[in-house]
């Protein structure tokens, strides 16, 4: 199987579970936010300890790395519009809990 074949088969495989996942309505800079800030939650010692995940950290991320300041704040404020994500209430602002795809 050459590296071309083996590449359309993962994003073959990656769109299938976005659709399970219901993330398949979002868009490609929404879709990066959310995996980034699901990506620091679930890692140890993220945000303040209730799985919340800081704005600045996000915008570190690798998947955001290209992304501007003001596409990633429309992309953030669609999400919490969405109910991707919601304003942590355990900590000033900035800090956001990561939600399952309803």
């Amino acid at each position: 199987m050459s590296e071309i074949s083996k590449l359309t088969e993962l994003r073959k495989l990656l769109l299938d579970m976005e659709q399970s996942m219901g993330l398949q309505n979002l868009s490609s800079v929404e879709r990066d936010i959310y995996y980034a800030a699901s990506d620091h939650a679930t890692s140890t010692g993220a945000g303040t300890g209730t799985g919340a995940v800081k704005t600045t950290t996000l915008q570190e991320h690798r998947l955001l790395a290209q992304v501007s300041r003001p596409t990633f704040f429309r992309g953030l404020k669609s999400l919490l519009g969405k109910g991707y994500l919601e304003p942590c209430k355990e900590s000033s602002r900035g800090y956001y809990i990561v939600k399952t795809p309803r």
